[in-house]
């Protein structure tokens, strides 16, 4: 295993921003940049050994300085969406930033991706470790509390990328961390993934007003263009005449997930035929947003010159479910004072 640092740029305050890379021994390496906690690139060897980079992204950090589509980005102080912006804890409103229509998305627009980690890295025989670190301080994006952050990402030699989420509040606050990579098993700038073939370990999603806010309904995926029990391709339904598909533009919702604190276990996977990479999910959060990249548009400064057009990734957010704070019906993400947030994400890249 081994860890390399260079520079990435500057941001607008001076703050020197640089660019760790840990590799296995099979070449598979991850790139992450402490503007942002973002990973940057993830190497990954295909059927006959060839690397190619599975996550969008940008080629500098110009681009993640503006990062509208959130390309690799560490998402919070809550992930996904808030109902009108606001929420209540211990009888006391608290309003937020109106980022998404009437709702509030990813905390805000200055997110998590947006802001400068401290950093820790560490190598071992079998794994490297990245740790990324800030106090998110009381008010910030509108949400209460001293949140201290930390976000790990470790690369094993058995091609998983671990992702670990801690954080502790001295007030009782919500909690909501996720990764907004969009994976394209064909390699970042091949184009389309609705040829990718998925599953979603998952019998039931949550619909959505037109604006993306779930409605508190737990709905069976059974007889659905949901359904993804069994692999099929991401466009076989994408298209059809189902209202949750019309409303997303495609597949952005979240699945109610059959885990628990206990144990991390596989809750989807995604396979490319012509790479024959496959990429498995595991998880112990209790749902998971798989967005199809629906809005992505051409951007710029993206890596190696590519430009990203809708359907050209594919999102696995691990979380709680969107707008918990304000719906009875969901397992609210809200933590109490020094109650330890700490779950786990792990991609684990094997081939067919």
């Amino acid at each position: 295993m081994s860890i390399t640092i260079k520079k990435f740029g500057q941001t607008s305050n001076k703050e020197e921003i640089k660019l760790y890379t840990l590799t296995n021994r099979n070449g598979m390496s991850a790139a992450f940049t402490n503007y942002g906690a973002v990973l940057v690139s993830l190497m990954v060897p295909d059927g006959k050994g060839n690397l190619d980079d599975v996550v969008l992204g940008y080629g500098n950090l110009e681009g993640y300085l503006k990062n509208g589509p959130g390309l690799g980005s560490f998402i919070g102080r809550h992930a996904n969406r808030i109902g009108n912006a606001s929420f209540d804890i211990n009888g006391k409103t608290y309003d937020l930033e109106k980022n998404n229509g009437n709702n509030n998305l990813h905390g805000g627009s200055i997110g998590y991706n947006k802001m400068v980690y401290e950093t820790e890295y560490f190598e071992e025989e079998d794994s490297d470790t990245i740790e990324f670190s800030r106090l998110s301080p009381d008010m910030e994006q509108g949400f209460p509390g001293n949140l201290d952050i930390c976000v790990t990402y470790t690369l094993t030699n058995d091609n998983e990328l671990v992702i670990e989420y801690l954080a502790v509040s001295d007030q009782d606050t919500l909690i909501n961390l996720t990764n907004h990579s969009y994976f394209n098993l064909a390699g970042h700038k091949s184009g389309t993934i609705l040829n990718h073939k998925m599953m979603i370990d998952s019998d039931y999603f949550t619909p959505t007003t037109d604006d993306l806010i779930p409605t508190g309904e737990i709905r069976d995926v059974t007889g659905t263009p949901m359904d993804f029990r069994t692999l099929k391709t991401i466009g076989q339904d994408i298209h059809a005449d189902y209202l949750p598909l019309k409303q997303g533009k495609g597949y952005d919702h979240n699945y109610v997930l059959k885990t628990s604190k206990d144990e991390i276990i596989k809750v989807a996977e995604l396979i490319d035929e012509g790479s024959q990479r496959k990429m498995e999910v595991y998880t112990d959060l209790p749902g998971m947003q798989v967005y199809t990249g629906n809005n992505l548009g051409e951007n710029e400064n993206c890596k190696e010159g590519a430009a990203y057009h809708p359907y050209d990734g594919v999102c696995f957010e691990t979380q709680f479910f969107p707008n918990s704070c304000n719906l009875k019906e969901f397992k609210p993400c809200l933590f109490k004072a020094g109650e330890e947030y700490d779950y786990t994400t792990v991609y684990r890249f094997t081939t067919i």
